[in-house]
């Protein structure tokens, strides 16, 4: 502090007191870190969305940084089963339970519902304890897309199991089978693990199996 401040030359637009000092010791990386499950997997979304330019998306429990941001480009309506407030324009914001949507059959051309239908009947974040909430959640959000519309579902993918109370993985065909049989995949992509840190567009569905737990990124659509 004493060296900035003589290299400041008295500048008194450079100037701070000593109880303005917040040392910040651990962050001169020789890279830049980031969560690239997530960072990555909105990524892909916003660029799906860019591409099919919806006059209106609907997204449902999503990463809060991936609805703003998408709300730059196209009107967006965010649901959440905990209330939530990002005031900004082209955006509208609202509490709703994955399990009982507040849509009508085949009302919506553009839904993206991403890494928080494995949490759905876990309790994690006040929902009901139920073994079967995830498959209710995925039967109601196939419910409100409509014929021709675009589905982007985003899964912990890998060894299936259930860490209990914090989320679901899934293998590839139960999330293709089971989960969502009566749609059609367009593209599964995938984000590993595993270092270095890669985003794998249209991905080998059977390399996913020997995985602990990636990202598995669908578009999914209605015929």
């Amino acid at each position: 502090m004493p060296s900035f401040s003589r290299m400041a030359g008295g500048d008194p637009n450079i100037s701070f007191q000593s109880y303005d000092c917040v040392p910040c010791l651990d962050e001169s990386e020789v890279q830049v870190t980031y969560n690239h499950r997530y960072l990555l997997h909105v990524g892909w979304a916003a660029r799906v969305l860019a591409a099919t330019n919806p006059a209106e998306h609907v997204d449902i429990g999503s990463c809060s940084y991936f609805v703003a941001i998408a709300s730059a480009f196209l009107n967006l309506k965010s649901y959440d089963i905990r209330p939530m407030d990002i005031p900004l324009p082209r955006m509208a914001t609202g509490v709703a339970d994955l399990c009982k949507l507040p849509f009508r059959d085949a009302e919506l051309q553009s839904v993206s519902c991403m890494h928080a239908l494995e949490h759905v009947g876990l309790g994690r974040y006040g929902d009901p304890i139920d073994p079967y909430g995830d498959i209710k959640a995925a039967r109601e959000l196939s419910r409100v897309l409509a014929h021709g519309g675009n589905m982007l579902i985003v899964l912990p993918v890998g060894r299936p199991k259930i860490a209990f109370n914090a989320h679901r993985i899934y293998s590839f065909q139960f999330v293709t089978d089971s989960l969502f049989s009566n749609l059609s995949l367009k593209e599964f992509s995938f984000v590993p693990t595993d270092l270095p840190y890669r985003f794998i567009k249209n991905a080998d569905p059977a390399s996913t199996a020997s995985e602990v737990e990636g990202a598995g990124c669908f578009w999914l659509t209605k015929k």
